[in-house]
């Protein structure tokens, strides 16, 4: 039987390149590219794990395909878990990943470097057009530094310091961060339900 295409609920090109790095041997992946008229899906929920739902539920309602969604973000301890299901309009709805990555400094300005503990954590959904539904969580242990470094990755990456590695998210070439970020994890984690979904 050959696989079915499986739909990636995001506009996100960060997100959507992590998400085919790893599973785009395997699976045909369809982008929201593919289907221009697919509705913005608000990200509502007051969990992670809710807004994932939300997209895939949506976008899969929409095109009729299995479709997989990934909500995710920075969660700082020393701000109570913010910037966490806010991350991507931290600085506001439709603030820059500088903007975003400048109120975070800000508010940690005050904060000593063994306080700055902070993880990533990700969410993954997984929705068929019958209804059935799975998700897949996986998280990312570091602390924010007081300044940016590395070239690669989005979001808070240039700030996020994996002691495990000794260098920032953004310092990581993407194949190394897709085997040890939030994202990569799940990703693995999931990839058998996925491919199980795609193949019934």
């Amino acid at each position: 039987m050959t696989p079915r295409p499986l739909v990636i609920a995001t506009r996100n090109a960060g997100k959507l390149k992590e998400i085919t790095a790893v599973l785009g041997d395997d699976v045909d992946i369809l982008s929201l590219e593919a289907y221009p008229d697919a509705p913005e899906v608000e990200e509502d929920g007051d969990t992670f794990e809710a807004n994932a739902l939300k997209k895939a539920r949506t976008i899969s309602a929409h095109t009729g395909q299995i479709t997989l969604a990934d909500d995710s973000g920075l969660e700082v301890y020393a701000l109570d878990g913010a910037p966490g299901i806010h991350s991507a309009r931290f600085a506001g709805i439709d603030a820059s990943d500088d903007e975003n990555n400048r109120k975070l400094l800000d508010l940690l300005h005050d904060i000593v470097e063994h306080d700055r503990s902070a993880r990533f954590r990700c969410v993954l959904a997984l929705v068929t057009p019958q209804g059935g539904e799975q998700t897949v969580t996986a998280a990312w242990e570091g602390r924010i530094l007081t300044e940016p470094r590395g070239q690669h990755g989005f979001g808070y990456d240039p700030l996020f310091y994996s002691p495990a590695h000794g260098v920032t998210s953004a310092e990581l070439p993407t194949e190394e961060k897709n085997k040890v970020s939030h994202r990569g994890k799940a990703l693995d984690a999931a990839k058998d339900i996925v491919l199980q979904a795609l193949t019934a």
